[in-house]
Formats: C-alpha cells, sequence, structure tokens
C-alpha cells in the first residue's frame, strides 16, 4: 500500500489569502511550502483509491478510467468540491463510498453523473478494496463524519480527519491494535481553555499528545494544517520528533 497526501491544509489553504504572517509569507515565496485541502490517494495492486475529492487538478491528475474508487470522509464542501466537475465527465462509472448522510452536499445525489453513491459506510461495520479491509471509525465534527481504518496482511494505519477528539469506541478500536502510520487532523496550537477547545470543530496539538498515549500509533501524521498551526510548530520544534510528523502536500507513506 502507497498513500500519497494530496492535500495537507484545512479549507483555507496555506497560504490563506491576504495573510502576512510568516508561514503564509514564505509559502507565497516558495511554491513547495504551499498546501491545498486534506485529501489522499491510496494506491494498492495497481488500482487508486481517493480520499476525499478536492484537489484543485483532480481531473488532470487522474485522467478517465484511473480513478477505481473514491472513499469520502463526510459531505462539506471543502472535501467534496471536485467531484462536482467529476461528475459530468465521461467514463466508466465511479463507485463513492460515504458516510449515510441523507443530505449529502448540494445535488450530487440527485444528479450525480457518473458518480454512483449508492454505497454507505457504517460506523465499524467493514468493507474491503483490493483484499485490504477498511472499517469506518465515527468522528466528533459539525456533520455526520467517518474516519478510516486500513487492514492489510497485519498492517494497519489510520485516516482520521475532520474531528475534534475522538469518540471513546474509536480510540478503543484504534488501541486494541498495532497502528503504524495514524494520519490525523490537527489545525491549532495548544488551546488552554478547556471548554473553547471543545467548541471547536478540529484537535488542537494538546489533543492529539493526548490521543497518541492513549492509541500508541507506531507513527502519529498530522494534516488538515491551519497556519497557526505551522507558525506555532515552527517556534517549538521540540513537539516533533522521529513518531510525530507535520505531513506535507505530495508525501508519500509506505505502509
Amino acid at each position: 500500500m502507497k498513500l500519497t497526501l494530496l492535500g495537507t491544509a484545512g479549507s483555507e489553504m496555506v497560504p490563506v489569502y491576504g495573510c502576512e504572517c510568516s508561514v503564509c509569507t514564505q509559502a507565497q515565496n516558495d511554491p513547495s511550502l504551499r498546501r491545498e485541502k486534506a485529501s489522499a490517494l491510496l494506491e494498492h495492486n495497481g488500482h487508486k483509491l481517493l480520499l476525499d475529492a478536492n484537489a484543485p487538478d483532480l481531473l488532470k491528475r487522474f485522467p478517465s478510467g484511473s480513478i477505481d474508487t473514491i472513499l469520502l470522509t463526510h459531505y462539506h464542501m471543502d472535501h467534496v468540491i471536485s467531484l462536482f466537475d467529476l461528475r459530468t465527465g465521461k467514463g466508466p462509472t465511479i463507485p463513492v463510498f460515504s458516510p449515510d448522510d441523507p443530505r449529502g452536499c448540494d445535488d450530487l445525489y440527485k444528479h450525480p453523473g457518473c458518480l454512483d453513491f449508492s454505497s454507505r459506510a457504517k460506523p465499524f461495520e467493514p468493507f474491503h478494496w483490493q483484499d485490504i479491509t477498511i472499517t469506518p471509525l465515527p468522528l466528533i465534527h459539525s456533520k455526520l463524519c467517518l474516519g478510516y481504518g486500513f487492514e492489510y496482511q497485519g498492517k494497519c494505519f489510520a485516516y482520521l480527519t475532520d474531528t475534534n477528539g475522538l469518540p471513546p469506541e474509536t480510540e478503543a478500536w484504534l488501541a486494541q491494535r498495532n497502528v503504524e502510520w495514524m494520519i490525523i487532523d490537527c489545525s491549532f496550537p495548544p488551546i488552554e481553555c478547556e471548554q473553547l477547545r471543545l467548541s471547536k470543530n478540529h484537535n488542537d496539538i494538546s489533543q492529539i499528545l493526548d490521543i497518541s498515549e492513549r492509541c500508541q500509533p507506531a507513527n502519529m501524521g498530522l494534516t488538515h494544517l491551519s497556519h497557526t498551526l505551522l507558525e506555532w510548530a515552527h517556534a517549538h520544534p521540540e513537539f516533533f520528533n522521529q513518531s510525530l510528523h507535520l505531513l506535507r502536500d505530495n508525501q508519500e507513506i509506505k505502509i
């Protein structure tokens, strides 16, 4: 299995429009530091599975017939926006697995085009893709949202975005396995006020450290990164080590 991070930022991306902070200024001057909205590509046995569909170059990057399956975490616009272009295309029908959200996003269900939205992912009900067992894992978000655990020949990794903490049953599922990589949402620097932290839609770095302690993944890769989190991270490099990573766009992870 090979996972490629197509994007590692939140909906505002990096650089943020009009922002002159150090992170955004550097990204304006160096294209390699820019970050697109969080999504990923899983490749296995010559097949391709998209995790969310928001890459700005999706149609160019993946010609007709090259996408085997799409797996959605949730139906917020910033995670599905490329589906509106993809659905009007020609070629084989693409199955889309997604949470059982009756509303979806805008008119995707009504006018699916070449997309098939009939497959629903249910919490802790595994299904298979290319001999990989995929288990939907509930997350905590403002819209029905799932992360996914991937298991193949004794290897396991998890993709967990967008979330504010983890439900106990999801933590238990992860803690019971030897998770080689946990790719997880981290949008904020430490938020001291617990009430304020819990009001957010995404993790702060303190929640990440707590989740790491409870679930014990071998590697923790942070995605859905904001410019404020990145600016804090640059000022506090001691928080990061060989097992806690700031992921970057187009980074490849082999499982």
